[in-house]
């Protein structure tokens, strides 16, 4: 029996006319009528997915070999990453209006080939400046998959299955989040860092041909003009936001966060958020429908994710950095600890989505956000003597509560939202997932720098050269140093002081880090509060169902 969705949606795909004839015109078979359709087209959106979140995760491991092989400072090295973000929040939103506009499938398959070729074009870098140059061409690419293919999705699957749907698309993240660190530390390690680009190539390549073989096009019905004022003034916004806010603990800027730079990019990220709201709200056709934060699930899912990316994206770099700083592993072996997370979020995904169909979501995600929340502040009683056991178990909550979270918001959220404004809520959801991301990572990096200040201030002044227990550890120092490299005892004294001002330092680090995993924890366990707000409908139990048909 044909769902409804299918049979209103018809009247609105050009299959044969849309760019290239799709798996089931391949079959002989009317698209609306065949049964398999939807599940290609998710497996075919899988692809892009992996694709973006595996180079978003995979190139954080090899920064210190980028700064070594171009000779540039972590202040410089840092635009690789900080490019990318930039282009991906600035396109975010404008994938609605270009999907409308141009139809999805060559959207997407556009998105797809943006970000394979600015991949290609990464590993060909001849300079630094190159690199970040081609990094804006990835984020471009990124910027218009992820909600364009979530919109897809969405599109595709009845409002019963939707749940399911993001379930298993939620795999593929989840699977990029697990390989990413592992994998870029075993390609920076065996190999150039050139192939962590040349890795997308190849992904990327199946992903356009699929693209172009399996779905039919859609495009809306409705032209808008393209919505300029808005585009510059979110642009504004987002850029000098996210400049400050990389910024603004930089070596260079002596200033810190009350510098001429960072106080003027605050500035000028207000008035173009200011700008930004009024042309919206006074324009027919915006290129970001605020209209939409009406919908109440809408706009508290949107709180909660906010909300979430301080807590959770701002601590994501904190662990490898205990694991590689603290307990001085490998970038493999940091890298390869995150395996089970990656397999136990694609695991839980498809499990949340299957439950939301038939439980109340809101629940749900309520589990996720709690357990989330407990891996994070099991965190915070991290020490330089922490086992792997003790840092695997955090990593298994973590991957429990981050399965059941995005699947169930994103199927209250987008429920309630129209087919025809599908592509610009997505697009309005991850954007502000990001931008909560964004002011998470800068957060936790300030306050990683200032709470290690704290501690190795406290520390210092607690070690008194002149007490008994310090004389002692220098005893044992100085002794270790003369049987370790040899040399008089004046220099092996001098080694002694520094491995004790060394341990004081990275012990300072480590609680500095535990400090963070808490105001993380403690971040995340505020988004129950919004959660509670959700709205569900009951879902009918199987005794409710015999009740109705009685």
């Amino acid at each position: 029996m044909q769902n409804e969705d299918s049979n209103s949606d018809h009247s609105s795909h050009h299959g044969s006319n849309g760019g290239g004839r799709s798996l089931s015109s391949a079959l002989g078979i009317p698209h609306h009528e065949h049964p398999s359709y939807k599940w290609w087209v998710l497996f075919n959106v899988m692809f892009g997915t992996f694709m973006v979140v595996l180079d978003s995760s995979i190139v954080d491991v090899s920064m210190p070999t980028i700064m070594a092989t171009f000779g540039v400072t972590v202040d410089t090295a840092k635009w690789v990453a900080t490019a990318y973000l930039l282009a991906l929040a600035v396109m975010l939103p404008t994938s609605g209006w270009i999907a409308d506009r141009f139809g999805y499938k060559k959207t997407y398959a556009t998105a797809l080939t943006l970000f394979t070729g600015g991949s290609l074009l990464c590993s060909l870098s001849w300079s630094i400046s190159a690199l970040i140059a081609f990094r804006i061409i990835q984020g471009i690419g990124g910027g218009l998959l992820m909600p364009v293919g979530m919109a897809i999705v969405m599109r595709e699957f009845p409002p019963e299955k939707r749940g399911t749907a993001i379930g298993f698309w939620s795999v593929a993240s989840a699977a990029s989040v697990s390989l990413g660190p592992t994998l870029g530390g075993y390609l920076i390690d065996n190999y150039v860092w050139h192939s962590i680009y040349d890795i997308n190539v190849p992904i990327g390549i199946v992903a356009i041909f699929a693209t172009l073989v399996i779905q039919r096009e859609y495009q809306s019905q409705k032209s808008r003009s393209f919505d300029l004022a808005g585009f510059l003034s979110m642009a504004l916004f987002l850029t000098t936001l996210l400049l400050a806010l990389s910024d603004g603990d930089a070596d260079w800027n002596t200033g810190g966060w009350t510098s001429p730079f960072i106080l003027t990019c605050f500035a000028l990220s207000l008035l173009g958020f200011v700008a930004f709201i009024a042309v919206e709200l006074n324009t027919s056709e915006p290129l970001v429908d605020l209209s939409l934060m009406r919908n109440f699930n809408f706009a508290m899912a949107n709180l909660v994710l906010f909300i979430f990316g301080m807590g959770m994206f701002g601590s994501t770099f904190l662990l490898p950095l205990y694991l590689q700083n603290g307990l001085g592993y490998t970038a493999f072996q940091a890298g390869s600890l995150f395996l089970p997370l990656g397999f136990l979020q694609g695991t839980m995904g498809p499990l949340a989505g299957y439950l939301s169909d038939r439980l109340n979501a809101k629940y749900l995600a309520l589990y996720g956000v709690v357990v989330l929340a407990l891996s994070l502040f099991s965190n915070h009683f991290l020490s330089l003597f922490s086992e792997t056991h003790s840092v695997m178990i955090s990593i298994y909550l973590r991957g429990l509560g981050m399965g059941f979270i995005f699947t169930p918001l994103s199927s209250l959220s987008l429920s309630k939202v129209p087919k025809e404004k599908m592509a610009r809520a997505s697009g309005l959801y991850n954007v502000l997932r990001q931008v909560g991301g964004s002011f998470g990572v800068a957060i936790m990096g300030t306050l990683l720098t200032d709470r290690t200040t704290f501690h190795e201030t406290i520390y210092g002044q607690a070690v008194n050269k002149y007490s008994p227990a310090v004389q002692s550890a220098l005893i044992g120092l100085k002794q270790f140093a003369q049987q370790a490299v040899g040399g008089n005892s004046a220099l092996s004294a001098a080694r002694a002081n520094a491995l004790l001002l060394y341990n004081v330092s990275q012990q300072a680090f480590v609680s500095a880090v535990d400090d963070d995993f808490l105001i993380a924890a403690t971040i995340t366990f505020l988004c129950i509060v919004p959660v509670l707000f959700l709205r569900s409908k009951k879902k009918k139990g199987h005794g409710d169902h015999l009740m109705a048909m009685e």
